[in-house]
């Protein structure tokens, strides 16, 4: 099996994360490139890839990725050596799926209420109460050290850098200190400074 992986990625979008963080593999990649607004993501080439029209998408042995957790979660774990990955048995593997699996299911679909200006759905039929619980539950947990698992970096790290970090950018949140320290902390890694590099040289192309 090689680990030879493509990234479909377009500029801006989510797929900026997944950039920083084959980059903090040491992965072997290449960039499929989709421009948005000509609308690359929603053309029958790409629909065939992701019916969604949606990045990230990654192809790996033939095998199609897609759904950010998912990729996130598949990346780490198939560059074991880089750490970024607790494995099974490791006490941190619960909490480190957990921080996927809360992005996915409650943070993105909170901050899309919450952008939108919705009302929260009654507790009883949502999967995150509100968009304060949200954001709050998260600002907790990285008071309680750099990283959502403490100490250790991990590929979660890369996927809630990412979103806090544009979230925050474009004023559709207000982070708390240990959020705003968090962000700051993940856009100064190495890895995000190459990838900044590698989305400026693509772009000035």
């Amino acid at each position: 099996m090689t680990r030879h992986i493509t990234l479909y990625h377009a500029i801006p979008s989510r797929s900026a994360g997944v950039l920083v963080l084959l980059e903090a593999l040491g992965a072997d990649y290449a960039l499929e490139v989709l421009d948005l607004k000509a609308g690359d993501n929603v053309a029958p080439a790409y629909l065939a890839v992701n019916p969604m029209g949606k990045v990230p998408a990654i192809v790996h042995d033939g095998a199609l990725v897609t759904e950010q957790v998912a990729i996130y979660q598949y990346l780490a774990e198939l560059y074991p050596e880089a750490g970024l990955a607790p494995h099974i048995g490791d006490p941190q593997r619960g909490p480190f799926l957990r921080w996927l699996a809360f992005h996915g299911s409650c943070f993105e679909p909170a901050m899309v209420e919450k952008a939108m200006k919705r009302d929260p759905a009654p507790r009883g039929m949502s999967p995150y109460v509100d968009a304060e619980t949200v954001l709050r539950v998260v600002e907790e947990q990285l008071s309680q050290g750099d990283y959502l698992l403490g100490s250790q970096v991990s590929a979660a790290d890369f996927l809630w850098g990412s979103a806090l970090g544009w979230l925050s950018a474009f004023g559709l949140l207000q982070p708390g200190p240990a959020t705003m320290a968090y962000i700051a902390r993940m856009a100064a890694h190495p890895a995000a400074a190459r990838a900044k590099d590698i989305d400026a040289r693509l772009a000035g192309g």
